[in-house]
C-alpha cells in the first residue's frame, strides 16, 4: 500500500505520546509525556514537533494514523459511561457466572473479577431463540417499550443488548433496537449480533458489555482531535489502528470502539512482522517495552499470531482467565505490567515485586520530578547507569538520578537491608525476569522453543532491557531497528487498511450445506469490503478466508485457513483435509473416532500489504574505536562495569561493537551487556549477537593440561 505525501503516525501509550512523521522515505519523531485530561494536546504538540524538524507545514499531512490505550484503559479503570444490558429472561448473571473454570486451580479462597455492570444494572426480557434461529418465545414490543421507559427514568448513557442465540437470528434483537432508538434519542446501542456475532454467552455479552460501556467516551474523544487538527492546519482523513493489525475509518471506530483494545501493541506486531520480513526471519519474538505495559508476540513467516478472544484487565497474577474477555479479532499477545513506569514495592513476604501499577506521567517515575516518591523501572535504570539523566527523551525532559536513588532507598532499601545501587539491580531483575517467564509460557502454550528464534526489540525501554532479556532466554541474536523508540507509531504507517467480519455458523462436515457456506461467505465478505471502501480506499481489495474446527465434545477450536479457491469451493474433504493438518502441526495426530466440526468462519478484507526491499548482507565489518566514557551495571556479571558509549547515528553499516557498551539515540538508549556484541546492518539495524568467548592462549592451555 503506497501513499503519497507526508503522513503521521501518533501512539498514545500510558507514560509517552510517539509521533512519527514520513515523507519521501525519510521519518522524524519525538516522544511527548501522555496528557490525560485531554490526550489531543501531546497529539499537537508532538505534530508541530516533528513538522519543525521535517521543515514542513502541518497541512501537508495527508493522512494521520493513530492507535490509543484510551479505551484498555477506561475498561481498566472502570471509567465508562452508565451503561445497561438487556438480556433474554434467565440469562441475566451470565457475565457473573462466566465460564465457571478456575484459573487458579489450587486457591481455595480465589476471588473472581467484579463484571463490568452490577446486577441491578442488568435487565431481562421474556423471549427465546434456539440454536437455529427459530423463534420459541415471541418478544413482547409492549414490554420492551416499558423496558424503555424504566431505563430512561435511570438515566442511563448506554445500552447493550445480547440476547440468547442472536448471531443466528437477530430479529429480537432489531425490535429492541427500533424501541429504543424511538423511545431514548440520544442513548448509545450495542448489539451483540453486530459487535460480536458468535457462540457462547459469556464472550459474546462480555464484549456488547464493553463496547457500550466505552462507546460514549470514545466517541466524544474521537471527534475532539479530529476538530483540534483541523485548527491546527491538518484538515487531512484520519484513521484509527484496530486489535486485529489494520486501519479502520474513524466511523467505524466510533461504532465499535471495542476492537482499538488493543490498538498501539498490535502497530507494534506490525513493525516488527515488517522488519522480520526485510531481514528474511521467519522465527521472530517481538518485544514490545514502553512506559506502562511490555508486549511479547510471536512472528512466524513474517505475519504476527492472531486469536478471535483477547482477555482486558487480568486481575490475578496475570493468569489467563482473570480478566474480561473480549471476542474480536485481535493480534494474539501477552501483556504485563512491566513498564518503565511499572512501580515496584516489597511485599508480605519481603520480597520485590514489581507492577502492574504504573506512575504513567502524572507524575512519572521519582526521577521525573514531579512529585512521585516512589520508585519504578527507569528509576532503577537511572541508578544503574543504563540511562543518561542529562540526555533521555533527546534531552528534552531533565531526569533526577538523587530522586530515584532516594525512593529506592525508601521504599526498597530500607525494607530488605540494601544500599540504592543493589535495590536498583533487584528491581531490574525481577522486572526482567517477569518478562522472561512471560515469554516462556507464551512460548510453550504455542508450542515453540525460544532458542531458534530472533527477538526484535522496540518501545522506549525495550532496548535497555533487551540484552538481558536474551541471557535469560537463551536467545543468541536480537535485532533494534531505526526507530526503535518510536516502533509502533511506525507500525500504523505499515498496517492496511483492513476488517475481518466473523459469523458463527454451527456445521458438521457430515452435514455440510454447501450453497449456505458459499452465501455466508459473500455476505461476510462484502461486509468487509464495505469496512475498507469506507477508508476512502479505491483500489485492489485482497480476501483471506479462515474457519474455526475441532472435533465433537471438544471445547474449543483452532484456526484453518483456506485459499480462496478452497473457500468457494466450499468442499467439505478439502476442509477436512486442512483441518487434519493444522491439528497434526499443533498436537502431533489426529483423533480416530469423533467427527470434525466448524463453528466460526471468518473473511478479512485488506488492502495489498507495501512490497518488502529485502536488506543486503554485509560484505565486511570493522570494529569501532572503543573508549570508556560510562558505567552501568551488568546484571548478568553481578556488578558494574566500564562501558564505551556511542551515539546510534555515527555508528555507519559495518560498525562493530563489542560490549560491555552502550549505544544512545534520541528515543531510546540499547544496553549491550558484556555477553554481547553489536553490528550496524545496512538498513541501520542493531544486530546484538553472543560474543564468542576468547580462545585460551598457547600458555594457558599448557598450564590446565598440567594442571589435569
Amino acid at each position: 500500500m503506497s501513499i503519497l505525501g507526508a503522513r503521521l503516525g501518533v501512539d498514545i501509550g500510558g507514560t509517552f505520546t510517539d509521533v512519527v512523521l514520513e515523507r519521501d522515505g525519510k521519518r522524524f519523531s519525538t516522544k511527548v509525556l501522555t496528557t490525560y485530561a485531554a490526550p489531543e494536546d501531546a497529539i499537537i504538540e508532538g505534530m508541530h514537533r516533528v513538522c519543525s524538524k521535517a521543515g514542513l507545514q502541518v497541512s501537508s499531512i495527508v493522512q494521520i494514523i493513530h492507535g490509543t490505550t484510551l479505551a484498555t484503559n477506561a475498561l481498566i479503570e472502570r471509567r465508562g459511561a452508565k451503561t445497561a444490558l438487556i438480556t433474554t429472561e434467565g440469562f441475566r448473571d451470565v457475565i457473573e457466572m462466566r465460564t465457571e473454570s478456575r484459573f487458579e486451580q489450587y486457591d481455595l479462597n480465589m476471588t473472581l473479577p467484579q463484571p463490568l455492570l452490577p446486577r441491578n444494572r442488568r435487565y431481562t426480557v421474556r423471549e427465546r431463540m434456539d440454536a437455529r434461529g427459530q423463534v420459541l418465545i415471541p418478544l413482547d414490543r409492549t414490554e420492551v417499550e416499558t423496558l424503555a421507559d424504566e431505563l430512561r427514568e435511570a438515566g442511563y448513557e448506554s445500552v447493550a443488548i445480547g440476547l440468547l442465540h442472536s448471531y443466528v437470528n437477530d430479529a429480537h434483537e432489531r425490535l429492541i433496537h427500533d424501541v429504543l432508538l424511538e423511545r431514548l434519542p440520544g442513548v448509545m446501542i450495542s448489539l451483540s449480533s453486530e459487535v460480536s456475532p458468535q457462540m457462547r454467552e459469556y464472550e459474546r455479552f462480555n464484549t456488547t458489555i464493553a463496547n457500550s460501556y466505552i462507546k460514549p467516551l470514545m466517541k466524544s474523544y474521537l471527534v475532539r482531535p479530529k476538530g483540534r487538527l483541523e485548527a491546527e492546519g491538518a484538515s487531512c482523513p484520519i484513521f484509527l489502528m484496530h486489535s486485529g493489525g489494520g486501519i479502520i475509518s474513524l466511523e467505524s471506530a466510533s461504532e465499535f470502539p471495542v476492537r482499538l483494545v488493543e490498538s498501539g501493541p498490535a502497530g507494534g506486531a506490525v513493525f516488527a512482522a515488517h522488519i522480520a520480513a526485510q531481514h528474511g526471519l521467519t522465527k521472530v519474538l517481538s518485544f514490545d517495552m514502553g512506559g506502562t505495559t511490555a508486549k511479547i508476540c510471536l512472528i512466524k513467516n513474517y505475519t504476527p499470531k492472531t486469536a478471535r478472544v483477547f482477555e482486558v484487565a487480568r486481575t490475578y497474577r496475570f493468569k489467563k482467565g482473570s480478566g474480561m474477555p473480549i471476542s474480536i479479532p485481535v493480534i494474539d499477545m501477552v501483556e504485563i505490567g512491566a513498564g518503565g513506569g511499572s512501580l515496584a514495592h516489597v511485599d508480605s513476604m519481603k520480597q520485590i515485586r514489581v507492577g502492574p501499577e504504573s506512575a504513567g506521567s502524572e507524575p512519572g517515575p521519582a526521577c521525573y520530578g514531579r512529585g512521585g516518591k516512589r520508585p519504578a523501572v527507569t528509576d532503577a535504570d537511572v541508578v544503574l547507569g543504563k540511562i543518561d539523566p542529562d540526555t533521555f527523551a533527546a534531552g528534552t525532559i531533565k531526569l533526577f538520578a538523587d530522586e530515584s536513588a532516594a525512593a529506592l532507598k525508601a521504599e526498597i532499601g530500607g525494607k530488605l537491608g540494601m544500599g540504592s545501587e543493589e535495590s536498583a539491580w533487584g528491581v531490574a531483575e525481577v522486572v526482567d525476569e517477569n518478562m522472561a517467564n512471560a515469554a516462556r509460557v507464551h512460548a510453550v502454550e504455542n508450542g515453540e522453543d525460544l532458542s531458534g528464534y530472533t527477538m526484535i526489540a522496540f518501545g522506549g525501554a525495550a532496548p535497555l532491557h533487551a540484552g538481558r532479556l536474551c541471557e535469560k532466554l537463551g536467545i543468541s541474536r536480537c535485532l533494534v531497528p531505526p526507530g526503535a523508540g518510536v516502533g509502533s507509531a511506525i507500525g500504523f504507517l505499515r498496517a492496511p487498511f483492513s476488517f475481518e467480519a466473523n459469523r458463527t455458523l454451527f456445521m458438521r462436515l457430515s452435514r455440510f450445506d454447501t450453497q449456505r457456506v458459499t452465501r455466508l461467505f459473500d455476505e461476510m465478505e462484502l461486509e468487509a469490503t464495505r469496512a475498507v471502501r469506507s477508508c476512502g480506499w479505491s483500489g485492489e481489495i485482497l480476501t483471506d478466508y479462515k474457519v474455526y474446527m475441532r472435533y465433537a465434545g471438544q471445547g474449543w477450536e483452532i484456526p484453518v485457513t483456506l485459499t480462496s479457491e478452497e473457500a468457494r469451493a466450499a468442499d467439505p474433504s478439502i476442509i477436512l483435509q486442512r483441518f487434519e493438518h493444522e491439528y497434526v502441526n499443533l498436537f502431533g495426530r489426529t483423533v480416530r473416532g469423533p467427527e470434525a466440526e466448524i463453528t466460526v468462519w471468518s473473511v478479512n478484507a485488506h488492502t495489498p500489504a507495501t512490497a518488502v526491499v529485502p536488506v543486503e548482507a554485509l560484505s565486511a565489518t570493522r570494529p569501532v574505536a572503543t573508549r570508556t566514557a560510562r558505567s552501568f551495571f551488568d546484571a548478568g556479571l553481578g556488578k558494574r562495569v566500564e562501558a564505551s558509549a556511542h551515539d546510534r547515528d555515527a555508528l555507519p553499516a559495518g560498525s562493530e561493537v563489542s560490549g560491555p557498551s552502550i549505544i544512545t539515540e534520541d528515543e531510546t538508549t540499547i544496553i549491550l551487556p558484556s555477553s554481547r556484541l553489536a553490528v550496524t546492518l545496512n538498513d541501520g539495524c542493531i544486530d546484538i549477537r553472543l560474543q564468542q568467548a576468547p580462545k585460551a592462549s598457547h600458555a594457558a592451555n599448557a598450564k590446565e593440561a598440567a594442571h589435569v
